[in-house]
């Protein structure tokens, strides 16, 4: 498979200007979720609507990607999608990566949103273009239709056998109207879909034929490395570079900027003919940083801010019913906790890096960004250009998490670009990475459950006390409002319990501190104390675990059924040997259910996470091997921030700078992986981060049944 950026000219030029051309693009009107789709005449390609998938007069078959891959698998299955319906194979396929601009829509990989929001637009298309050939074949034999049947990229004539390859249709098929309402395959009948189909991009990245943004190199291009100050928000006293400038190799030192979404600090940058002239530059600058506000900040006073905070009355949130402080008040027993998750790093593969190229009016950039759409606003935004004079080349990314969504270091790239009038490619280092942000934002969940003489639940309460994404990285007024976003995973729709008087509440923690979306984002956090809560409301009650759940999410049979199944999975109900112990957690987000139920150990050298069983659901299944990869790597994503070192602060700076003090869950400390996929034909939900949030509730379920200690708190301690 190939994969490149496209434009207008390269496309016409590649695909063979003089020939046919069906291109078949689509619109979601305002208001409504119909897929419209269109037809591009080939004057006017790219020009008026979007081009998602065009065949030429070859037969050769692009569809243009519009969600960047940084390992959730986009691209095999978005080209499924249109493979599927349009009875072609995978390796058919051309992909090229869209290039962010207006017509394509949202274009940003995040939010396990790529498959849900394209499931019925692609197939559509792959549809709708399937009946053009099909009617186009049929006009050409002058027989009915129902004669006629595509597979394997041709059209045949059942009777007479006869067959033309889609190459030999494109031109008649063009001239046809698009479907409105193409007919798509009874998912009996998928040969793709919901089967294990390898990843495509896999050979390319095994084989290091995949460009990655570190591996972007520009003819002329100088190497970057910015010395920061350690207190994020620093900015520069002086600096000297005597020194620096004797490395071999250094051009230039000059006092460069980050700009973030809130604020712009003052940093130095060495630029060099090469990476390792630019760090070693680096090593030898003598800065001197002007004194900051948060010099004397530290985790603890700002937990201790959010605690305080904890004491005021929250705003609602939308969703919540009956009335909570009455039920409360006349709660035979009352059940309170406070669970608290820290500041965490996205700490991807690659480190960001950028390269950009100022060109005077215009600017080109290559980096592994999640977002070519929102790149191209930024920067022209941050330079004062039109967006058209911004060309954004998306490169595969190695890892992401939401950490590429946040452009500094594009507009880094940039802006020293602009000061030394040539190609600049930056690489943050690990360091830089770690400890310069943005992060997962701390969170404090305050929760307060009313048990009524019977043990039926009657009243629960969880308030959350974070700082704003929305508020500080979009400008967002909330006006006193709960934060609509901050609720992920336990709001009304995600968290459906059948509690009569529940209540649901927000209070900012106001912080300047870099924060952006994380894996899962807020339900990597909030899922924490929400589902340990229900265990510790399910023992107050003297009721299991999972007979609780099964109680409060009786009205939500896929609830039940992941719940049924993690039980029946995982042996919950049989009886454990003495030293062992169950816990379990189950959450929404993203529109999909996940359950885990971990089984832990005492040994002599502490608690060993022995196994996990996982039981998802997420709707109509594309690739089952990605699923089970996917939630694979949410459960070893979530167990490192569950009971690896948290991101902390002292002084005004972040403590951890690498792996060595930020681990990652090791091979030897990964338990046994069980996942097990719920079959049925429901909308397809998101798979790159629903399998996060249950992970560390379930964890601490489980050690509290093996302990008999409450952890209310991250790191968890396996002992």
């Amino acid at each position: 498979m190939k994969t490149s950026n496209i434009n207008r000219r390269n496309f016409l030029k590649t695909s063979g200007s003089a020939g046919a051309l069906l291109a078949l693009g689509f619109s979601i009107p305002a208001q409504s979720e119909d897929v419209v789709l269109h037809k591009i005449p080939q004057t006017t390609l790219g020009l008026e609507f979007s081009p998602y998938i065009l065949i030429d007069d070859t037969g050769k078959i692009t569809l243009l990607n519009p969600r960047p891959d940084m390992g959730q698998g986009t691209y095999q299955s978005l080209p499924a999608l249109i493979a599927e319906e349009l009875e072609v194979s995978l390796d058919q396929i051309h992909i090229s990566q869209t290039n962010g601009q207006g017509k394509y829509g949202s274009q940003l990989s995040g939010g396990s949103s790529s498959v849900r929001t394209r499931w019925m637009p692609l197939r559509k298309a792959g549809a709708a273009v399937k009946e053009m050939l099909v009617q186009a074949a049929a006009n050409k034999w002058q027989v009915p239709v129902s004669e006629c049947y595509a597979q394997e990229a041709k059209v045949y004539h059942k009777p007479s056998g006869k067959s033309f390859t889609y190459a030999e249709l494109v031109g008649d098929a063009s001239q046809l109207p698009v479907p409105k309402d193409p007919k798509l395959k009874d998912p009996k009948d998928f040969k793709l879909l919901g089967k294990n189909i390898p990843k495509p991009d896999v050979p390319l990245k095994v084989t290091g034929q995949a460009q990655f943004g570190i591996d972007v190199d520009v003819p002329g291009m100088l190497y970057a490395s910015i010395e920061r100050c350690p207190a994020i928000h620093g900015n520069v006293a002086s600096f000297d570079t005597t020194a620096t400038m004797k490395v071999p190799g250094v051009k230039k030192v000059l006092k460069a900027e980050r700009a973030m979404p809130h604020t712009t600090v003052e940093t130095v940058a060495v630029l060099a003919t090469n990476y390792w002239a630019a760090v070693q530059g680096r090593k030898k600058l003598k800065v001197k940083w002007a004194p900051v506000n948060e010099a004397t900040l530290s985790t603890e006073k700002f937990s201790a801010q959010m605690h305080e905070l904890a004491q005021k009355d929250g705003s609602d949130f939308e969703g919540n019913t009956g009335n909570f402080a009455k039920a409360y008040s006349e709660a035979a027993k009352k059940v309170q906790a406070t669970y608290e998750t820290p500041f965490a790093a996205h700490a991807a593969m690659e480190p960001v890096n950028a390269t950009a190229w100022f060109k005077g009016d215009s600017v080109e950039i290559w980096a592994p960004v999640q977002g070519p759409d929102g790149t191209i606003g930024e920067v022209a935004q941050y330079l004062g250009l039109k967006p058209e004079q911004v060309k954004v080349n998306v490169t595969f990314l190695g890892g992401a998490f939401g950490r590429k969504a946040y452009l500094d270091f594009v507009k880094e790239a940039v802006f020293l670009s602009k000061q030394v009038n040539a190609p600049v490619k930056l690489i943050w280092t690990r360091e830089d990475d770690m400890s310069q942000g943005p992060y997962r934002p701390a969170m404090l969940s305050v929760l307060e459950g009313g048990i009524d003489e019977k043990g039926n639940v009657t009243a629960f309460h969880h308030k959350i006390i974070a700082e704003s994404i929305q508020k500080q990285v979009f400008k967002a007024d909330l006006k006193g409002k709960a934060d609509g976003w901050a609720e992920e995973g336990i709001g009304s729709k995600d968290s459906p319990l059948q509690i009569p008087n529940i209540r649901r509440s927000y209070h900012n923690a106001s912080t300047d501190l870099p924060i952006l979306w994380w894996r899962s984002v807020y339900a990597s956090t909030n899922v924490f104390g929400h589902e340990s809560f229900v265990d510790e409301l399910a023992h107050a009650a003297g009721k299991d675990p999972l007979d609780l759940r099964l109680e409060l999410l009786k009205d939500s049979p896929r609830f039940v059924k992941v719940l049924e199944t993690a039980a029946e999975k995982s042996g919950y109900r049989e009886k454990l040997p003495a030293g062992k112990a169950r816990g379990l957690a189950i959450a929404r987000s993203f529109s999909t259910i996940c359950a885990h139920v971990f089984t832990v150990a005492k040994t002599a050298d502490g608690v060993k996470i022995e196994k996990v069983v996982s039981v998802i659901d997420c709707g109509m299944t594309v690739n089952p091997d990605n699923i089970k990869a996917q939630t694979e790597s949410n459960i070893i994503y979530g167990l490192t921030a569950a009971i690896k070192s948290p991101i902390t602060f002292a002084n005004g700076a972040v403590e951890q700078t690498n792996f060595h003090n930020y681990p990652v869950l090791r091979i030897n400390e990964t338990p046994v992986m069980e996942v097990h996929i719920i079959d049925n034909q429901e909308a397809p939900g998101g798979v790159g981060e629903p399998g996060l949030p249950p992970v560390a509730p379930a964890l601490a379920n489980a050690l509290f049944n093996l302990t008999g200690k409450r952890q209310r708190k991250y790191p968890l301690e396996l002992v």
